[in-house]
C-alpha cells in the first residue's frame, strides 16, 4: 500500500510538473498590418511568412507560425496546429480545434491582440480595422469564391470572406458576431475596398507547433 502511495504521489506531482510547464507564450495573433496590397498576400506562403516575421519582429521565435486562411482546396481549421494558443499577454485563446470553433472560444477585441501585444481597433474606433481576412465558414472550412483567388488578388475583381475580431457588427446576429465569417469584402479585393467595409487586410496567425 505504501508503494502504491509514493506511486500515485509521484504521478500526481509529474502531472502537476506538466501543466505548471505549459507554453504560453504567444501562439495567436492578429496582424498589426497587411500586406498592404488588400487581399494579395502572396498565397498561403506568403501569408505565413507575414506571421513569421510578424512573430520575430515582436521577439517571438521557434515556432511554425499558420495564417488562418482556407483557399480553393484547403481548410484554414486544418493550418494552424493542435493548441492551446496563447495571445501576446498570455490569455488563453482555445484549448484546441474543436473549441476554437465553437461559443468556447475566448476571442473578443480585448484578447484577440496583434503581434505587439495591443489592442486592433474595432466597430466605433477610427479607422475600424475590425475586418480580419479568412476565406472560411464559421467551422473554419473554406467557402467557395470568397479567397481573393487563394490571396493572389488585389483589384476591383473578387471578394473575400471576413471575421470579426471585435465579435461587433451592425446588429446583434451570428454572423455580425462572428470572429471568422461575417460578410464578404465589397468592391474587390483591393487595400481601398477592404477599408470600404471595416478593414486594412489584416489576417489571424496561429502557432501550429
Amino acid at each position: 500500500m505504501r508503494r502504491l502511495l509514493l506511486v500515485t504521489a509521484a504521478a500526481s506531482l509529474a502531472a502537476v510538473g506538466v501543466a505548471s510547464s505549459q507554453d504560453t507564450t504567444m501562439s495567436f495573433f492578429v496582424t498589426s498590418v497587411g500586406s498592404g496590397k488588400g487581399a494579395d498576400l502572396g498565397g498561403l506562403a506568403g501569408a505565413d511568412a507575414h506571421c513569421g516575421s510578424l512573430a520575430e519582429a515582436a521577439g517571438v521565435t521557434g515556432k511554425t507560425w499558420r495564417a488562418y486562411l482556407s483557399t480553393s482546396d484547403t481548410d484554414a481549421r486544418d493550418r494552424i496546429g493542435k493548441g492551446p494558443w496563447f495571445n501576446a499577454k498570455g490569455d488563453k485563446i482555445a484549448d484546441d480545434v474543436a473549441s476554437l470553433h465553437s461559443d468556447a472560444n475566448a476571442i473578443t477585441k480585448q484578447t484577440a491582440l496583434d503581434e505587439k501585444g495591443n489592442v486592433v481597433n474595432g466597430r466605433g474606433d477610427k479607422p475600424n480595422r475590425h475586418d480580419v481576412l479568412t476565406g472560411s465558414k464559421p467551422d473554419g472550412t473554406k467557402i467557395a469564391d470568397q479567397t481573393c483567388g487563394d490571396w493572389t488578388l488585389s483589384g476591383a475583381e473578387g471578394a473575400a470572406m471576413t471575421g470579426h475580431h471585435d465579435r461587433t457588427g451592425l446588429d446583434d446576429s451570428a454572423a455580425a458576431k462572428s470572429w471568422n465569417s461575417s460578410h464578404a469584402s465589397r468592391g474587390g479585393c483591393s487595400q481601398e475596398a477592404l477599408k470600404s467595409t471595416g478593414g486594412d487586410g489584416l489576417f489571424y496567425c496561429f502557432a501550429a507547433n
